[in-house]
């Protein structure tokens, strides 16, 4: 990996190719950034599966977002699409949300269904805006599946960096509003409702976060990945400590290391970045699951498992 580092760093010292790397650099620090301090979050509530239901519910949003595009009422890439992928997205987390609160309807059932349908509408959607755009004589979204499946930080721009650097700012904001109940809440449900935490708004809140996390994050890691984005951090950190401030910070290393060796090992081997960028933090993770499992048996099990 070490090669793979110097590589980068020799393309980074280029002025042409830093230009061209830079943006989806920085795009990525910042999405990778507000996954991992979101990330403990989602492992200690079990929010995993549901990170990966949002994350492929965006394709839907891609979809609608295509039709409108098709039919000029909005630009491919543009602050407009976000939108319009942000609020189904918001859309599908509180509907999964609202639907799993009632008890006829299990949270993975639920889940599964915004899934598998959002997808399906996604397909529909996006093949349906192509048609009608090149029959209307319009340019059609030359985008492949495979972009939107598994996104391209290599060709972030300046739009992308600021999407990232808002998405983050934003997140951190509500964040150190609500920081308090939202901990409370997190470890302790049950104990949060007895001094008067509002479950329910707090859970909404932190369902919208996933949700802008995840719209930003498609750039970097596409639709499939992102939710790895989401877990792999946290799982990492949680592996290795129990406490607040260190798991934080060792969630937050191993998203920018997993984000430029990835990135590192894309170049060397001419490999899709997002892919890379998760195949690195699998691998962190996995050799967090030994060294924990070597220096104690019984290591931060119950931490890992939100104890």
């Amino acid at each position: 990996m070490a090669a793979d580092h110097t590589g980068l760093l020799v393309y980074l010292r280029d002025p042409i190719m830093r230009n061209l790397l830079l943006p989806g650099v920085l795009a990525g620090a910042f999405t990778v950034v507000t996954c991992a301090i979101l990330s403990p979050l989602v492992v200690v509530r079990r929010l995993g599966f549901i990170g990966q239901g949002i994350s492929h519910s965006a394709f839907g949003g891609v979809g609608v977002a295509a039709v409108l595009a098709a039919f000029g009422l909005i630009a491919v890439g543009g602050a407009a699409e976000f939108a319009v992928i942000a609020v189904f997205c918001i859309a599908a987390a509180l509907g999964m949300g609202l639907i799993a609160d009632r008890r006829r309807t299990p949270e993975d059932s639920t889940i599964g269904l915004f899934l598998v349908g959002s997808m399906a509408l996604g397909a529909l959607l996006f093949a349906y805006a192509r048609d009608h755009a090149l029959s209307a004589g319009r340019a059609a979204d030359t985008r492949s599946w495979e972009s939107i499946l598994f996104g391209s930080v290599m060709n972030a721009g300046g739009a992308e960096v600021l999407l990232a650097a808002i998405v983050m700012g934003v997140v951190l904001l509500t964040l150190g509003l609500i920081r308090r109940p939202l901990l409370f809440w997190a470890f302790d449900e049950e104990a949060a409702r007895g001094f008067g935490v509002p479950g329910g708004p707090i859970r909404a809140g932190l369902m919208i976060m996933l949700a802008l996390v995840v719209v930003a994050a498609m750039k970097t890691a596409g639709v499939v990945l992102a939710s790895a984005l989401l877990v792999l951090p946290g799982a990492t950190a949680l592996r290795l400590s129990d406490r607040l401030g260190r798991v934080i910070a060792i969630s937050l290393a191993t998203a920018l290391v997993g984000l430029i060796g990835g990135m590192a090992l894309s170049i060397d081997r001419d490999w899709q970045p997002g892919p890379c960028v998760v195949l690195v933090m699998t691998g962190m993770f996995v050799a967090a699951l030994v060294w924990s499992s070597v220096r104690s048996p019984r290591g931060h099990a119950g931490a890992a498992q939100g104890g």
